[in-house]
């Protein structure tokens, strides 16, 4: 006989409209009563319809997460993140790739609007029109955009992108080359904006390149460009360019980091793997997929918006080094030293 929610009331010792809190809205639910009721539940094989649920609360407890391009190994860790702390609320995510391409990011939203409570769009390509008109159809949370009056969860990558940049003049470069990622990257011209900055108030040149996809091949595809422009210094969009361009380099025979520095942006597995290791800047991809679910839920709850900017943190690894001009008063050993550290 199959297990039904009054039995799950009985034996946790609560109303039957305190279980079927713990499955529609459990942040409602006192942590230790949830507990309870949950390994009630979970001990006598009770599972929860989730189709008469939608029904009476008008909830389907499932939540969109659409993304730039899945195969990029930034945007794994910061699904999983997210399916797990949506699980964690009783909640399911249907993860879509839309392959960089606009058009399909506004049919998936599209698509998905009837069948989830609300989207999170991940480094989204689209319009900021296309986003609040699709916003009336949905509730949305952005990722790595700021559309003023929507909600959005950020990596300060402008944050990020200064600290590289002040890293690579701290050592002694003047020339730099910024390898610019996708047009219409919300993120990519935050980078830009923040290197150009840095660059010009030290007195320094940065030369952009681009745009790019953000991808391995498009960085190795830029060496010949970049050694055209004499920089000693490269700062690509993210690290998949940095790890093309750098291979490239040393396809060219070109010294990483004797002759030019490079650092990347993520802070991807891989940027530990290649030789030299790559000096990124790391992105809290996973705390933003916990706090975009959590801004979303609330959303859902009280129609909040608002904005959670996240800081981003400089990983100083082997592929950055001395430039030719020497901070004052330092030695080529000490720079080096100081790149160790």
């Amino acid at each position: 006989m199959a297990v039904t929610i009054r039995d799950v009331a009985r034996a946790s010792g609560v109303h039957i409209s305190t279980v079927s809190r713990t499955f529609s809205a459990p942040h409602l639910v006192n942590p230790e009563t949830r507990s309870r009721v949950l390994a009630t539940a979970e001990q006598l094989g009770y599972r929860p319809n989730r189709a008469a649920r939608a029904l009476i609360t008008g909830r389907t407890h499932n939540i969109g997460l659409i993304v730039a391009d899945i195969a990029n190994p930034f945007f794994p860790p910061l699904i999983k993140a997210a399916e797990t702390h949506a699980r964690r609320r009783d909640y399911h995510v249907f993860v879509a790739d839309t392959d960089e391409d606009p058009i399909v990011e506004a049919d998936l939203v599209q698509a998905l609007a009837k069948q989830v409570d609300g989207i999170l769009l991940c480094s989204p390509r689209m319009s900021d029109d296309q986003i609040e008109q699709l916003r009336r159809e949905v509730p949305l949370v952005v990722i790595n955009r700021m559309i003023t009056g929507l909600p959005a969860v950020v990596m300060d990558v402008g944050q990020g992108a200064r600290s590289a940049v002040r890293h690579l003049l701290d050592l002694g470069h003047r020339h730099l080359v910024y390898l610019s990622g996708p047009r219409g990257s919300w993120t990519n011209r935050e980078i830009r904006r923040a290197a150009g900055a840095t660059a010009r108030a030290a007195g320094a040149d940065l030369t952009v390149l681009g745009p790019h996809q953000p991808v391995t091949s498009a960085g190795a595809a830029a060496a010949e460009a970049v050694l055209a422009t004499g920089a000693t210094a490269v700062l690509a969009y993210n690290d998949l360019m940095a790890i093309g361009l750098l291979q490239a380099l040393q396809d060219r025979d070109v010294s990483v980091p004797g002759e030019v520095s490079v650092v990347g942006i993520d802070d991807i597995a891989a940027s530990e793997l290649v030789r030299p290791q790559l000096t990124t800047v790391a992105n809290p991809t996973a705390a933003a997929g916990r706090a975009a679910v959590d801004m979303l839920l609330q959303q859902g709850d009280d129609g909040s918006t608002g904005q959670i900017n996240l800081h981003t943190d400089l990983v100083i690894r082997n592929s950055t080094g001395p430039g030719p001009f020497l901070p004052a008063g330092a030695t080529t050993a000490e720079v080096a030293a100081y790149v160790k550290e």
